[in-house]
């Protein structure tokens, strides 16, 4: 089973093709500002691998939350190339770092990569606000205004030296993993999960907390044909 995977939601840019479990193609962009105009060319490189005469069986790609010009550069991107092919299958920046979690630090950590904690996803609005998403419920809090855990809990996102900070500040027991930013590679993992039904459904479409900050002029687009 062929899987392209695609990410732009936060500051670095993947690519990777992933047959049958096995990564057999992978490129990757470190941040900066128009970092999602390079995934066209990388999808390009990798799909260079795909083994002759089999057709990808499914395009993943992250939806958010993130960046509003990256998700929406990926997501156009997966559904161009998968256009009549395959299935677009959305993965949340959420799932994509659990993976990680579960993958890379899982063997090191007695009793599992959780070891009964809950893991909380922390992503940077940009804005001063955090993206916290536990169990898959997202919700958008000032630093200072986060919800008490209840318990362990384990930190990923790129906001999560801040957030493992404000909560070891306060006593409560939080252990800082190392996934700040998806990769494609688990976006691919994610997403074959999904097509293979462990994960419920998910349209590949942007998935935005925050209000757009856009706003129309009051007198509308243009002004009036004349007449």
């Amino acid at each position: 089973m062929q899987i392209l995977a695609l990410d732009a939601a936060l500051a670095r840019c993947s690519v990777a093709l992933v047959v049958d479990g096995v990564t057999v193609a992978s490129r990757e962009a470190a941040g900066g500002r128009g970092q999602q105009s390079l995934l066209a060319g990388m999808a390009e490189a990798v799909l260079r691998s795909r083994v002759a005469g089999a057709p990808l069986d499914a395009v993943a790609v992250t939806v958010g939350p993130g960046s509003f010009t990256g998700l929406r550069s990926a997501i156009a991107l997966a559904h161009g190339l998968a256009a009549g092919i395959c299935p677009v299958i959305g993965v949340t920046v959420a799932e994509a770092l659990a993976w990680e979690v579960e993958a890379f630090e899982g063997a090191a950590l007695e009793g599992g990569a959780l070891a009964g904690r809950v893991l909380w996803t922390a992503i940077d609005n940009r804005r001063g606000r955090v993206f916290l998403d536990v169990g898959g419920h997202l919700r958008a809090f000032q630093l200072d205004d986060l919800p008490d855990p209840g318990g362990k809990v384990a930190v990923a996102g790129d906001a999560a030296i801040a957030v493992a900070a404000w909560l070891a500040e306060r006593r409560h027991d939080v252990r800082l993993t190392a996934a700040r930013l998806p990769c494609a590679v688990a976006v691919a993992a994610m997403g074959l999960r999904r097509l293979q039904g462990a994960l419920p459904p998910r349209d590949a479409m942007p998935i935005y907390v925050d209000a757009p900050e856009a706003k129309l002029p009051a007198g509308g687009l243009r002004p009036p044909p004349v007449g």
